[in-house]
């Protein structure tokens, strides 16, 4: 299984791992470390490649069904709903050994720690979740848990997405953002000479505008395409039919 480690200043007893789509079993168009099971694999290999990535955990994920939508599973809500999988688009934890993941294929999955590393958080954001306010709600539920903490005291990480030369989108999207509040409409979207009423949309930037917002000014990542890089990564935007690779944190004991 081949991985990649998140670069940032998170505490030392924060573990981050984010697999590729290279090490598994899955074949084409899954190949082959596909982690999703809603996608159209096979349940048995989607199974054994979760087994694999399972090695090198302390504990089972807790498997998020994203509907990109604003929920966060935290510890409270998740003692009174023993489903698997939670139904959420993001997951907060105190628990050592607790591992959220968030899966994605263009959409972007943010990591999140305090200072002192004893509440993570993982994100999964479209633009709808971006636009409707996951990473804010995220960042409030770890501020619940971490009481001493503030908004500023939080880093975060934003992991492998469809990157702003690859990321087309139409006036519908930017006029979503627009009717939020968004603070830099010209770093975030870039007009299509070419493709009158298209855009690249810059999804890391619309990202910090909504972490920057709410005080979080701690920002790594987000310099890894999804789209360009076919070798490590799924793309729903480039492939159509594709896997999921999994974006992953816990706090060591």
């Amino acid at each position: 299984m081949i991985t990649i480690k998140p670069t940032w200043a998170a505490p030392a007893n924060v573990y981050t791992l984010v697999t590729t789509r290279q090490g598994g079993i899955s074949s084409t168009p899954y190949d082959s470390l596909n982690l999703g099971d809603h996608v159209g694999d096979q349940p048995s290999r989607v199974i054994a490649n979760r087994q694999i990535v399972r090695k090198q955990l302390p504990a089972e994920p807790i498997w998020l069904r994203q509907t990109h939508s604003i929920e966060v599973s935290t510890p409270h809500s998740r003692s009174h709903n023993s489903s698997n999988p939670v139904e959420a688009d993001a997951a907060v934890t105190n628990i050592p050994d607790e591992v959220l993941v968030v899966m994605s294929a263009d959409c972007l999955p943010v990591l999140f720690s305090n200072a002192d590393g004893t509440v993570i958080g993982a994100a999964h954001a479209g633009w709808r979740g971006l636009c409707d306010g996951i990473l804010e709600n995220t960042v409030s539920e770890i501020l619940k848990l971490a009481h001493q903490s503030s908004a500023n005291d939080l880093i975060a990480w934003m992991g492998p997405a469809i990157g702003p030369e690859s990321y087309e989108v139409g006036e519908d999207v930017v006029g979503r953002f627009q009717e939020r509040g968004l603070h830099d409409m010209q770093k975030c979207f870039l007009p299509i000479t070419d493709k009158p009423g298209k855009y690249l949309a810059n999804i890391y930037q619309l990202a910090r505008d909504r972490l920057k917002k709410v005080g979080v000014n701690t920002i790594f990542g987000g310099d890894l395409c999804t789209v360009l890089d076919d070798k490590r990564f799924f793309s729903y935007r480039r492939d159509g039919i594709t896997g999921r690779f999994a974006s992953l944190i816990w706090i060591s004991q």
